[in-house]
């Protein structure tokens, strides 16, 4: 099952998360665009900066202005979801996880082959100009439907055997990068000053909301709306699906259930098991107090390189590069 079945199913999680995770990031912002617009005198700056801080936590700023140029609503709309030469859009992860399921028929529920296809399908059909039509809003809210049938199928009908496994450290590896982006994406706010005006406190919730985590974290930290409380409560917070905590260590208890057969691949597997457990260890170390003295985000960026340094360690264990990812 192993090398190219293994990283489709790797692949097909991190897809999967990568696409829902678009989806929430842009609706929440551009509701909050949307709020702001009765600020006509602010407007054209303040959608530019808004939209170049969604294609920033998306990682895909240095290729979005190669192709574009400048930051408006509908090129970036259209480059998040639909441009198909964006390898990072809602119909790119959509499709390369497509892709991956197919050369699994055998290896997976035809359930989960079903709800894919079928949202690759409807994905598809969807043209620039529907994103702009009315709003967007609906659009995405049926995505996110779509990516809540794939995990309540997955969660459902998967056996928790290896090809499950492969699929949730995908997941929750994706999940903990996409989480530590928004915080570089918040840090960048910081940086500009910005904590202190007027704009910041809507900015701060829309970036819970995109996590689904405002409700949670009010009850945790009441009225306390702060950069630093927002960044302790997804980066630390243990019980928070999104945090990148339980992102971590939920990759970490999956890495550790697959059950592998050959004695060298036994020894790769306890290395990474090993790798995973240093970042945890180390994040585990830390206090609201560093994250607050962490002005310049450095903590956040050595997180997401040890993230990325996971992601290497498994290719190089388990995959043979380039045949399923992209």
């Amino acid at each position: 099952m192993l090398n190219r079945n293994a990283e489709a199913l790797f692949w097909v999680g991190r897809y999967m998360e990568r696409a829902e995770n678009h989806a929430r990031l842009i609706d929440v912002h551009y509701h909050l665009q949307q709020e702001h617009r009765q600020h006509e005198d602010q407007l054209s700056q303040l959608q530019g900066d808004k939209w170049a801080r969604i294609v920033e936590a998306l990682g895909s700023r240095m290729a979005y202005e190669q192709q574009y140029g400048g930051y408006n609503e509908e090129d970036v709309l259209h480059y998040i979801t639909l441009d198909r030469d964006n390898p990072n859009s809602l119909v790119a992860c959509v499709n390369y996880a497509r892709g991956n399921l197919r050369t699994l028929r055998e290896k997976v529920p035809t359930e989960i082959w079903d709800v894919v296809n079928s949202f690759y399908l409807w994905l598809r059909e969807r043209h620039r100009d529907e994103l702009m039509k009315d709003s967007p809003h609906q659009l995405y809210k049926r995505i996110k439907e779509w990516t809540a049938l794939y995990q309540g199928v997955a969660q459902s009908v998967m056996a928790r055997e290896n090809e499950w496994h492969f699929m949730e450290c995908g997941r929750y590896l994706e999940r903990a990068e996409n989480t530590l982006r928004i915080m570089q994406a918040i840090r960048s706010t910081l940086d500009k000053g910005e904590d202190g005006a007027p704009q910041a406190y809507p900015y701060l919730q829309a970036t819970l909301r995109s996590v689904s985590g405002y409700q949670v974290f009010r009850r945790y930290y009441a009225d306390g709306m702060s950069p630093d409380g927002i960044i302790e409560f997804l980066v630390l917070h243990p019980a928070f699906p999104r945090s990148v905590s339980f992102a971590l260590h939920a990759m970490d208890e999956h890495l550790r259930s697959l059950e592998l057969q050959e004695t060298a691949l036994k020894l790769a597997h306890g290395k990474v098991v090993r790798q995973a457990g240093k970042v945890i260890a180390e994040l585990s170390c830390l206090e609201r107090e560093d994250l607050q003295q962490d002005r310049e985000g450095l903590m956040i960026a050595v997180l997401l390189g040890a993230c990325q340094q996971l992601g290497s360690a498994f290719a190089k264990t388990f995959f043979r590069i380039g045949e399923a990812s992209a």
